[in-house]
């Protein structure tokens, strides 16, 4: 393996871990795919020394069979840190259609000594088939009980939600929500004017956005460094590119080593 690209120590907020083909989100891995360990390689080799997220699953959402595929992610996500070890921090899932069963799971983290939630995904996970969205009382029911425990929450950014993403993170002030890809333009926007208005409110730098020049200097100009985490979304994306467009935007040494570590060490505990 090739040394690390940078000296910067670097936390991937949002990946998606897997164990199995059918759980790599890879788009073009036809002909070519890579095993868990050779994954970690590589986010290794794009200086990254820990990770955090959520298993996810191609297999279509069934809301007949209950809380089980969700149940089922989760405990992936234990294997995976069985494996992984001090590499991986898990996400794990929870849903508004089954408050019980996540209720549960909240509790069980908790007793257990894990953090973070989510991804919350509600277009994989049938939330509009059910009635549900963000703004839903069986989520609200779930986060207060993730607020007691100062849990971090990390959900989708669902362009059509505004006002229920809003609501969300509102109504449940001991909660961290930390909204998963930047967006272009007009929705990172609107994810600045959330940060300047709730202080629970933070953004993950992974999926679409990085790309567009200036958006974490801007990020930065309007609601300092301390609201925004590295992440990739690996292995949709490539780990290295966005560690190089942080490397290489226009801000400070102290901004970036918040970014890249120090904000997700600060809200999830890490050493």
């Amino acid at each position: 393996m090739r040394e690390r690209e940078t000296d910067y120590e670097i936390i991937d907020f949002h990946v998606h871990p897997y164990l199995s083909e059918e759980e790599n989100f890879c788009m073009y891995r036809d002909g070519f795919s890579l095993t868990p360990d050779e994954a970690v390689e590589d986010l290794k080799r794009a200086g990254i020394s820990h990770i955090c997220g959520s298993v996810l699953s191609r297999e279509p959402f069934d809301p007949a069979k209950g809380f089980e595929q969700l149940r089922f992610l989760n405990g992936q996500a234990l294997q995976v840190k069985e494996k992984y070890g001090d590499f991986y921090t898990p996400g794990f899932h929870i849903h508004p259609a089954f408050v019980k069963e996540s209720l549960e799971t909240v509790e069980w983290m908790h007793q257990n000594g894990f953090r973070l939630i989510g991804e919350l995904v509600p277009y994989m996970h049938g939330w509009a088939e059910a009635g549900m969205d963000f703004a839903s009382p069986g989520l609200q029911e779930i986060l207060a009980l993730a607020g007691e425990y100062g849990m971090v929450v990390s959900y989708h950014t669902m362009t059509e939600q505004q006002e229920q993403m809003e609501a969300m993170i509102a109504g449940n002030p001991g909660v961290t929500f930390v909204a998963a890809h930047p967006g272009e333009r007009e929705y990172f926007l609107k994810h600045l004017q959330r940060l300047e208005k709730y202080e629970n409110a933070y953004v993950d730098l992974s999926g679409t956005g990085l790309f567009r020049y200036g958006l974490v200097r801007e990020g930065i100009r309007r609601a300092g460094a301390e609201r925004f985490l590295f992440g990739t979304d690996y292995p949709i994306t490539n780990p290295g590119m966005y560690v190089h467009a942080v490397l290489g935007e226009h801000i400070g040494e102290e901004d970036r080593r918040l970014i890249f570590a120090g904000n997700a060490k600060r809200l999830l505990g890490l050493k």
